[in-house]
């Protein structure tokens, strides 16, 4: 404590020399309401009868770096002994022991894999930044189903195509891609294309087919669905709308026909609440300058007309000038795009 003490007159902080340490500092603050304010740890006051002493642990540092042992890790260097008929220290002993000599590591050629998360990428107007996916429809018999692939752009929540078929592979989802980036006029070089990992997206074709267009892949860590927010939320919202059958679709052209017309209602209907509730056409063509404006004049003449209703600034409608995909950090309330990835109810 006497330590501690010194350290934080001479200007560290409380938690990082708490750390230096090897205490918390709800403890330390928990032992500084007591009476007498002292360390109150109750560890062991004599080394342990069974531990292992230096000699031991000599012999089990040189059979790690042994050349026949080099290349076992731990719990394969164990078994190995004991088929030799030796026995230093139990397989948990020689982690311990080798992470305090810092002689722990991956001891084959191999590497585990690691899966960093995906780059942020800050789109501020359309077809910079697409994502998409597939989702089961049900069919008539039951363990059956449609698939529906849907792309959209993040900036303005745009569907920007789509298409319902019955099996999912990178041979369909390729040209239809393909064929949105026509329609968009879209520039080689300019666009994200954001994906899970499946087949069809991580597919041969579809890889080909983006470096063709020039179009940057992007992919999820496996099994987080938070890296590709867009989608799940669309689906979301595309699975909860009233008219979405209690049952099965009966027929591939139910499907097809069924979500045409919810892909009109969205993006021409459905006003956004993260893009300050127009739609994503509006957005995604430029008009949502215009509509914002016009209900910021409303609210303002609105508070001319009863100033005593306003206790301090009107709504805001400043159009949301960018939207992060996989954000490097939190977005704060209040910040612009702040409802943006962070959960899919909030990105529908």
């Amino acid at each position: 404590m006497a330590l501690l003490d010194e350290a934080v007159v001479a200007g560290a902080r409380q938690e990082k020399a708490c750390e230096v340490l090897g205490l918390d500092v709800r403890t330390v603050q928990r032992w500084r309401a007591q009476p007498d304010g002292d360390d109150k740890r109750r560890g062991p006051k004599t080394r342990p009868a069974n531990a292992l002493n230096d000699e031991e642990k000599a012999k089990m540092h040189a059979l790690v770096v042994a050349p026949e042992f080099v290349d076992l890790s731990p719990n394969q260097l164990v078994p190995k002994l004991a088929d030799m008929g030796m026995y230093i220290a139990s397989e948990r002993s020689f982690y311990r022991e080798l992470k305090r000599a810092e002689l722990l590591a991956h001891r084959e050629r191999s590497r585990p894999r690691t899966h960093k998360k995906p780059e942020e990428r800050i789109a501020t107007g359309p077809n910079q930044a697409w994502a998409w996916d597939i989702t089961y429809l049900p069919a008539a018999v039951v363990g059956t189903y449609y698939f529906l692939y849907a792309v959209m752009d993040v900036w303005s929540r745009k569907i920007v195509t789509w298409a319902v078929h019955e099996t999912q592979t990178d041979e369909l989802s390729a040209p239809l891609v393909a064929a949105a980036y026509a329609a968009e006029g879209v520039q080689p070089g300019n666009l994200l294309l954001h994906a899970d990992n499946g087949g069809a997206m991580k597919g041969k074709t579809m890889l080909a087919k983006l470096e063709e267009l020039g179009v940057m892949p992007s992919f999820s860590r496996p099994r987080v669905s938070d890296d590709n927010p867009f989608p799940e939320a669309l689906f979301r919202t595309l699975k909860y709308r009233p008219s979405y059958p209690d049952g099965r679709f009966a027929s591939l052209e139910e499907a097809r026909l069924w979500v045409e017309g919810f892909v009109a209602w969205y993006n021409d209907d459905h006003q956004h609440s993260g893009i300050r509730f127009v739609t994503p056409a509006q957005r995604h063509d430029g008009r949502e300058k215009a509509i914002l404006a016009r209900r910021d004049e409303v609210y303002r003449r609105a508070r001319e007309r009863h100033p005593a209703r306003w206790s301090s600034h009107t709504r805001n409608w400043t159009p949301v000038s960018e939207v992060r995909l996989n954000p490097a950090r939190p977005r704060r309330r209040g910040e612009a795009g702040a409802n943006n990835g962070a959960t899919p109810h909030q990105a529908s």
